[in-house]
């Protein structure tokens, strides 16, 4: 059963601002499916990682977080040690 829209008493059905605006990719349907089609009209190829390839992204993502990580835990370790040593004396 398909949902009714709530009707509201101060609505005439006019409408204010239409927001089928050119350039948006749901503006012109033709064109997505145009899209679509050079996109697997362009060979189809995909390329698919290797295992090794997998691991070898995985762990350099993971070392940048903790490098982030750390970078904000020296950081604020300092910040610690400086309000404790030098500001609250």
């Amino acid at each position: 059963m398909k949902k009714q829209p709530k009707q509201y008493s101060d609505d005439d059905g006019r409408v204010i601002c239409d927001m089928d605006v050119a350039g948006m990719p749901w503006h012109d349907r033709h064109a997505r499916s145009e899209k679509r089609a050079l996109k697997l009209s362009a060979g189809g190829q995909t390329y698919q990682m290797s295992p090794a390839e997998s691991r070898s992204y995985t762990f350099s993502a993971v070392l940048a977080g903790l490098a982030i990580v750390a970078v904000f835990g020296v950081t604020w370790a300092a910040l610690i040690l400086f309000m404790t040593k030098v500001w609250f004396r």
